[in-house]
């Protein structure tokens, strides 16, 4: 076999591998423990907001959302922060409206 000088001669290459890297640590995990945690606060329900419109009242509301005008004081509590009179809802006002697992049907 004829060497081409311009080709490299790589003939005295042994296999294996070496590197003058060092090797990172390995991570130690022994101090980890099963069970999980959460540092976000409970969540209540899933709630929604209703936006009060002009001749809105609370139990209009509570028919709409819910299906039974007399569930109004679920609303009005859960507005205690900005209500303190369920007659005197403004239109514009945002309301929570309480999560429900189903509307009435009475």
């Amino acid at each position: 076999m004829v060497n081409d000088p311009n080709k490299p001669d790589f003939s005295n290459v042994e296999s294996g591998s070496s590197s003058t890297a060092t090797t990172p640590p390995k991570a130690d995990f022994g101090n980890v423990q099963s069970g999980s945690a959460s540092t976000a606060a409970a969540e209540a329900p899933e709630s929604r907001t209703y936006t009060v419109l002009t001749g809105d009242s609370l139990s209009k509301i509570a028919r709409k959302l819910y299906g039974d005008a007399n569930r109004w004081r679920e609303i009005f509590d859960a507005n205690r922060d900005q209500l303190d009179n369920p007659d005197l809802i403004q239109p514009g006002q945002v309301l929570k409206i309480p999560a429900d697992a189903a509307p009435s049907n009475a």
